[in-house]
């Protein structure tokens, strides 16, 4: 027989629904530049693992956001369609144009370590509800970042050129990487309580692990990071066209029931 899940306090509950929102943002976002993809990845195979990993990054947002709803929260799909950028609350990295394959494949290695290892330290959550959709997801993104640290490994040690591509493509990258780890309002009460994992906990695991991947493994040099970073409700210029594209088909037939 299943326990019952854990109350939360009023304050609990709202910020468990922004973080849920927040991880579910992250989601969508990157699952959107990764299915720009679809048809253009180098090899075919790698075509078609990619769009699984998307569909994976999209259900992860869907556990998040239907867990939000059974707190008080809007229905998914409202989550996702009807907000504009001003309301979403996904991190620069995971905005920001696909480029080219190295980038890409930086990309999703550095955000797949952080929410695997998030994930990872959530399946031991207080608050039953968390500690099981975190069960259900962390196998995907082992996965994920097996996948994707390999492409790393491939194109850091491969050609000059795959190597000069992937070192811009960390350059880039890494100064936006760590607002991954900024906490929601409230959260540290969560932590305490042991709803969430400890993030300062999860950030210092995340930097060994990718460091010694990046560095020690493929040879590649980690840039400067900025010591302050903007909250996640300040978005690049890139935002605003990526949601005009991707909600655009649920804005133009918002009466659609079945599609």
């Amino acid at each position: 027989m299943t326990a019952p899940a854990q109350t939360l306090t009023d304050t609990q509950t709202q910020a468990l629904l922004l973080k849920l929102t927040v991880l579910a943002d992250d989601e969508i976002i990157l699952a959107h530049r990764d299915g720009e993809w679809t048809g253009h990845a180098p090899i075919l195979e790698e075509d078609i693992a990619l769009a699984n990993i998307a569909q994976d990054e999209l259900g992860h947002a869907g556990l998040y956001l239907s867990l939000a709803q059974t707190l008080g929260g809007s229905d998914p799909d409202q989550v996702a369609f009807w907000r504009g950028p001003d309301d979403y609350r996904n991190t620069r990295l995971v905005e920001l144009p696909k480029g080219d394959w190295a980038f890409t494949m930086v990309r999703q290695f550095l955000y797949d370590t952080a929410e695997a290892l998030w994930l990872e330290a959530a399946t031991r959550s207080t608050y039953a509800p968390l500690a099981e959709i975190a069960a259900k997801a962390v196998r995907e993104e082992k996965f994920h970042v097996q996948h994707t640290a390999l492409w790393v490994e491939r194109l850091a040690l491969g050609t000059p050129e795959s190597e000069r591509r992937t070192q811009a493509a960390l350059t880039e990258l890494w100064p936006h990487a760590a607002q991954l780890f900024q906490p929601v309002e409230g959260e540290a009460e969560l932590t305490a309580a042991g709803i969430l994992p400890d993030l300062n906990a999860v950030h210092a695991r995340w930097t060994d692990l990718v460091t010694r991947h990046l560095v020690d493994k493929c040879g590649l040099t980690l840039p400067d990071a900025p010591a302050t970073q903007p909250g996640r409700d300040t978005h690049t210029h890139h935002l605003a066209p990526l949601l005009e594209e991707m909600q655009s088909v649920a804005r133009q037939h918002p009466d659609a029931e079945v599609w």
